[in-house]
């Protein structure tokens, strides 16, 4: 192991971005090699040598390398697949900023990603250009949060803030919070997952000058649940930020009751919050990965009442076109009239609630 393994810049600069680099630590065949320089042509990888080093290279299903690894049928398209499938674009009043519900914007700060998951919703643009947000389009980005009174919650996102320099998003917090009526900083980052040395001391003590700060990260297997990662996620909340997890129902990879449950349960053993079961959505080249609904939906009823009620996410679709998040969910009402609900419990039997006033 390099003497800077738990170095995160070192970890950042040394990123796996091509098939030379990638042989060094996984046997790739022949056709594997071609498969993959195919793929590149269409969208880049960068795999931390930390998440490269959870892979088990005997393993060609392995779910570390089927998350970072480029595959061949990211070069086929599925006629369901759209560019921008949230309609993001259409949400943007300028540039940076998605304001799609009443209270809450998106502020988009970096096209850049210490790894490039192969399921990435927003591939259209992260990872084509390694820049960040510049002054200029963050103060127009600010000056419309400032004007919209309503605007109570900005998520900071991209790309990952967390592979900024830490001066550089204390800056953006900081301009945040001259803003009144801005009272909560969220920060979206997959850092704790695929480098988890990025949680400095540095990095943490900036962040509680700031509160109230709220960061949501994306585990999406239990193999990820490290020694490392549980270290990072410890450093967050023993800072006194509440910490979340949004991880995405990947077929091949979560798509069964038992590994969701594993993950689940070891989210909340290192204090962190299940927040969204997020279905894959129609970005293109991850048809792949995407499950029918149902299967979403038996996952989440075979663990309620199975699991604590705090382990369960809740099972999402973030709906293409830009509709915003729906639940979706097992029907546990049965029927319900003037008189009555009758329900269902999580071992299907049946119970009636009276209607008050009946």
């Amino acid at each position: 192991m390099n003497e800077r393994w738990n170095d995160w810049k070192w970890q950042y600069s040394h990123r796996i971005t091509s098939v030379d680099a990638l042989k060094k630590v996984l046997p790739l065949s022949e056709q594997e090699q071609t498969d993959i320089e195919t793929c590149l042509g269409a969208f880049r990888m960068a795999i931390t040598p930390y998440y490269a080093s959870l892979i088990d290279p005997a393993d060609p299903n392995d779910p570390v390398r089927m998350q970072s690894v480029p595959s061949i049928l990211e070069t086929r398209p599925d006629p369901n697949d759209l560019e921008d499938p949230l309609g993001e674009q259409a949400d943007s009043p300028v540039p940076h900023v998605v304001h799609r519900y009443p209270d809450r914007v998106l502020l988009l700060v970096t096209l850049q990603c210490s790894m490039y998951c192969r399921h990435c919703t927003r591939r259209r643009v992260v990872g084509e250009e390694d820049r960040v947000i510049t002054e200029a389009a963050l103060q127009k980005a600010v000056a419309y949060i400032r004007a919209h009174e309503q605007i109570r919650d900005v998520l900071i996102s991209g790309g990952d803030p967390l592979t900024m320099s830490t001066a550089k998003l204390e800056h953006i917090i900081a301009l945040l919070r001259s803003i009144d009526h801005v009272e909560i900083v969220r920060i979206g980052t997959r850092v704790p997952v695929v480098m988890p040395m990025r949680i400095t001391a540095e990095l943490t003590d900036m962040l509680k000058k700031y509160q109230p700060i709220w960061i949501n990260t994306h585990f999406n297997h239990p193999k990820e649940l490290t020694a490392d990662a549980a270290r990072a996620c410890a450093a967050i909340v023993d800072a006194g930020i509440p910490l979340g997890n949004q991880t995405v129902l990947l077929k091949g990879i979560n798509d069964d009751a038992e590994t969701m449950k594993k993950l689940l349960l070891g989210l909340v053993k290192m204090r962190v919050r299940p927040y969204y079961l997020y279905q894959c959505d129609l970005s293109c080249g991850i048809g792949h990965f995407r499950t029918r609904v149902e299967v979403g939906v038996e996952i989440m009823h075979a663990l309620t009442g199975f699991i604590s009620g705090y382990a369960l996410p809740k099972y999402v679709i973030d709906a293409p076109g830009g509709g915003g998040k729906i639940p979706v969910g097992h029907e546990y009402v049965l029927s319900k009239d003037d008189k009555e609900v009758v329900l269902e419990n999580y071992l299907g039997k049946k119970y009636r609630y009276p209607q008050p006033g009946a």
